[in-house]
């Protein structure tokens, strides 16, 4: 499981989150952002995730 990124902040952007699961923005937005299924946090109007529920999302959603 990935739980070691020193490096990132607590709270991921869209942009940051993309990035950790290696997609573009846009498909982030489609495939994953798009999901009642991904818990985010709310800062303003800014949804925020965390690395945790990523992964989490990608193992409840992996193919076997």
């Amino acid at each position: 499981m990935f739980t070691d990124y020193p490096k990132l902040p607590l709270l991921l952007t869209r942009e940051q989150a993309s990035v950790f699961l290696g997609i573009d923005p846009k498909s982030f937005d489609k495939y994953v952002r798009s999901s009642d299924e991904l818990p985010r946090f709310m800062v303003g109007r800014q949804e925020r995730f965390t690395v945790q529920t990523l992964n989490d999302f990608i193992m409840n959603h992996s193919i076997s």
